[in-house]
C-alpha cells in the first residue's frame, strides 16, 4: 500500500491498526469471516472504477465489454454453485437484497411474515423500526420457551394473517430449519417462501446444512459470512419459484434496477466470483465440515461450564448463550471477552426480560476461527477462557456490589473489567494462540 501510505498516512495507519486487531483477536461474531487475499485483490481492482447501470448487453453506458463478461460469468457461477436457474449478483448487501425481493413481489401494505427479532430473526424480516414494516404490513412468528421454532404455531399465524411472503431465516437461530414444513405452510396460504440463508450460505454450499433450493421460491444471501466473500449479496430464483411465476427473475432484476439501486459495484461482483470459485473446491467442503465440528465441540464444552445454550446446542455455525444463570448482562461478558481478545456480540435470547440494548445473552460463531485452522482442541481452550472471564468478571461485580441497573452504565462495566486483574493473563494466552494460527491468505 505504498501509494496510500504516501497519499493519506492517517487512513493507512488505521488500516494497519485494524489489520493488527484482526490478527491479534479471535473473530467469533457469526456474521464475520476472513476473505482470502484473492478476494481482497478483486475488491481492490480497477473494476471499482467502472459504472454500468443495467445488465449484461443492456447497459445505459458505453465501455461495458469487460464488465458484461464479468457479470455473466459470476451469474453462471452462482447458478451452478447453488443449483438454481437464475441469479442476480448486483445487490449491494443483504438488506437491499431482501428489500428488492419485497419490492418485486409485494405492493405497499401487503403482508410479509418473518421470525421476530427477539427470537433470532433479522431487522429486514419485519422489525417494527425497519423499512420492511414501514412500507409493508409485517407480522412475526416466535420461537417457543426452549428457543425452537414451533411449526404448528407458524401455520396458525400464516392461516390467520395470510402473508404474501413467508421468510425462513437464521440470524441467531442455531438449529436446522425445516424447509419442507415452511414450504407446506407457504403452499397452504398461497405465499411465496423466501429463504434468507445469509448466515448458512457457505454451509449449504459445503453440503453440511440442508439446501432450501427444492422448497423456496426465492433465496437471498450475503456473501461475506460463511461463504468468505466480499460485502455483497445474491438473489436466487429457484425452479419452484419460476414455476409459480415465470417472470420472477425478471421482476427481481427490475426491483434491483431501476427499483432500489443504480450502478452495481463491479469490484465486489468480481470478488463474489472469486469466492464462489473457492467455495467450489474440496478444501471448502472440508472447511464447512470443520465449522460444524468446531461449533458442536464449543457447545459441549460450554455446557460443561454450566453455560445455558438456547435450544440446548447447535446444528450450525452459531451458538446463542443465555447468561441469566451467571448473573451478568450480555454487554458485560461481551466487553470483557473483547478485552482479552475474544470478539463476539451481546444478543437477546427468547423471552428475554431485558431490553435489546442490555440483553441477557451472547452470540458466537465458528466460521472466522475455523478459517484460521483452529480445530476441536482449540475450541476446548476457548470455552475454558470464556468460563474464566465470565467467572472473574462476576466475582468483581459482586465485590463492587454493582446492581443490575448500575451494570447498564458503560462506565460501570468498564470499571468492572479494569478491576478484574485475571483478564491480563488470559489476554496473553489468547494472543499466543492468535500468533500460532495467523489469519489465512488463501484457501
Amino acid at each position: 500500500m505504498k501509494h496510500l501510505k504516501k497519499t493519506d498516512l492517517e487512513i493507512y495507519k488505521l488500516i494497519q491498526e485494524e489489520e493488527k486487531r484482526q490478527q491479534n483477536t479471535l473473530q467469533m461474531i457469526p456474521s464475520e469471516n476472513t476473505a482470502s487475499k484473492a478476494v481482497e485483490e478483486a475488491m481492490g481492482s480497477v473494476f471499482g472504477n467502472k459504472y454500468g447501470e443495467g445488465y449484461p448487453e443492456k447497459r445505459y453506458y458505453q465501455g461495458n465489454k469487460v464488465i458484461d463478461k464479468l457479470e455473466s460469468m459470476v451469474i453462471e457461477r452462482a447458478k451452478k454453485v447453488y443449483g438454481v436457474p437464475a441469479a442476480n449478483v448486483q445487490a449491494l448487501s443483504g438488506s437491499p437484497a431482501n428489500f428488492a425481493v419485497y419490492t418485486a413481489l409485494l405492493s405497499p401494505g401487503d403482508t410479509l411474515m418473518g421470525l421476530s427479532l427477539a427470537s433470532g430473526g433479522h431487522l429486514t424480516h419485519g422489525a417494527a423500526f425497519n423499512a420492511s414494516s414501514r412500507y409493508f404490513r409485517a407480522v412475526n412468528y416466535d420461537t417457543d420457551k426452549n428457543g425452537m421454532i414451533d411449526y404448528e404455531e407458524v401455520r396458525k399465524i400464516a392461516k390467520k394473517e395470510k402473508p404474501k411472503i413467508i421468510i425462513a431465516s437464521t440470524t441467531a437461530y442455531a438449529r436446522i430449519l425445516d424447509w419442507k414444513k415452511f414450504a407446506e405452510i407457504a403452499e397452504e396460504v398461497g405465499a411465496y417462501l423466501m429463504a434468507d440463508i445469509s448466515h448458512i450460505s457457505g454451509l449449504i454450499v459445503g453440503e453440511v446444512y440442508p439446501s432450501p433450493v427444492d422448497y423456496a421460491h426465492v433465496i437471498t444471501t450475503t456473501t461475506h459470512k460463511s461463504l468468505r466473500g466480499p460485502r455483497a449479496a445474491l438473489i436466487l430464483s429457484t425452479e419452484k419459484g419460476l414455476k409459480k411465476d415465470p417472470d420472477l427473475a425478471k421482476k427481481i432484476d427490475k426491483a434491483i434496477i431501476p427499483g432500489i439501486q443504480g450502478g452495481p459495484h463491479f469490484n465486489n461482483i468480481a470478488a463474489i466470483g472469486v469466492a464462489l470459485k473457492e467455495a467450489s473446491t474440496a478444501k471448502y467442503k472440508k472447511y464447512a465440515q470443520q465449522v460444524i465440528a468446531n461449533a458442536k465441540t464449543l457447545a459441549q464444552e460450554l455446557q460443561k461450564y454450566d453455560f445455558k445454550l438456547v435450544t440446548g446446542g447447535t446444528d450450525s455455525h452459531l451458538l446463542l448463550v443465555d447468561l441469566r444463570n451467571k448473573g451478568l448482562m450480555g454487554n458485560t461478558v461481551a466487553e470483557a471477552l473483547d478485552a482479552v481478545g475474544i470478539v463476539l456480540n451481546r444478543n437477546g435470547v427468547p423471552q428475554d426480560p431485558n431490553p435489546p440494548f442490555f440483553p441477557s445473552g451472547i452470540r458466537m460463531g465458528t466460521p472466522g476461527i475455523t478459517s484460521r485452522k483452529l480445530e476441536e482442541k482449540e475450541m476446548k481452550l476457548i470455552a475454558k477462557w470464556i468460563d474464566e472471564v465470565t467467572k472473574a468478571v462476576a466475582e468483581t461485580k459482586e465485590l463492587l456490589k454493582v446492581t443490575a441497573e448500575e451494570e447498564k452504565k458503560k462506565s460501570v462495566r468498564k470499571n468492572i473489567i479494569e478491576k478484574t486483574k485475571k483478564l491480563k493473563a488470559i489476554k496473553k494466552e489468547v494472543l499466543a494462540l492468535c500468533k500460532k494460527f495467523p489469519l489465512p491468505t488463501e484457501y
